[in-house]
């Protein structure tokens, strides 16, 4: 059986450090930027970026409702920070008419732990990533969290208590925020595991596109 390809939203984005790491992986990687694009994959990773902007070219390029349908009928997809905002269902703190692609049963605030000079970094205790596994170690940049969950949703990441580097917020309230989530076939992060070294997430969903 052919390995499956795997597309990278084109919009906008971090597009070229998504297809680097699952390359890396051993993975077929295509851009998307149309209909017709998004037909011949498999597997869509949605990559940070600006969740605004993402949602207006999509719109733009007729791509928001095959989009849609596509996860609705069970394309696996993986969406880091504004690719989080794009997966959800729910969105508080967007702009005016701001939409989704949605698919994943959860409410996202975005831009919660603040502006670009409150980005952090954090060291993730992240279970899924195999057993024993060492911390994951996320970037935060202007990020997203998730505030609820739905009853399939599987919480696979918080921050962890302790100094986030955040200068608009004390610890106690970024400690326990959900950072990582899995809906079926659907991953989200509100960090950006493509700047990081560390394959470990793209892994992980790798093994959920073999799965499907």
């Amino acid at each position: 059986m052919p390995r499956p390809t795997v597309g990278v939203l084109a919009l906008q984005g971090d597009v070229r450090e998504h297809r680097r790491m699952l390359g890396d992986l051993g993975a077929y990687t295509a851009a998307v930027r149309t209909p017709d694009d998004l037909g011949r994959v498999d597997a869509l990773v949605v990559p940070g970026g600006e969740s605004t902007t993402m949602w207006r070219l999509a719109r733009s390029f007729g791509l928001l409702d095959p989009l849609r349908r596509r996860i609705a009928a069970g394309m696996p997809a993986f969406g880091s920070c504004a690719g989080m905002i794009m997966l959800a269902d729910h969105l508080e703190g967007g702009v005016a008419g701001q939409e989704t692609v949605g698919g994943m049963d959860i409410v996202v605030r975005r831009n919660a732990f603040g502006r670009q000079v409150d980005s952090f970094e954090a060291d993730l205790d992240f279970p899924a990533l195999g057993s024993p596994a060492e911390p994951f170690h996320a970037v935060f940049i202007r990020a997203p969290w998730v505030e609820k969950v739905g009853t399939d949703v599987e919480v696979l990441a918080r921050v962890p208590a302790g100094d986030t580097g955040s200068s608009s917020r004390g610890d106690a309230a970024d400690a326990g925020r959900i950072v990582a989530v899995r809906h079926g076939s659907l991953l989200a992060t509100s960090f950006h595991p493509e700047l990081t070294a560390d394959t470990r997430v793209h892994a992980l969903f790798l093994d959920i596109v073999k799965e499907v």
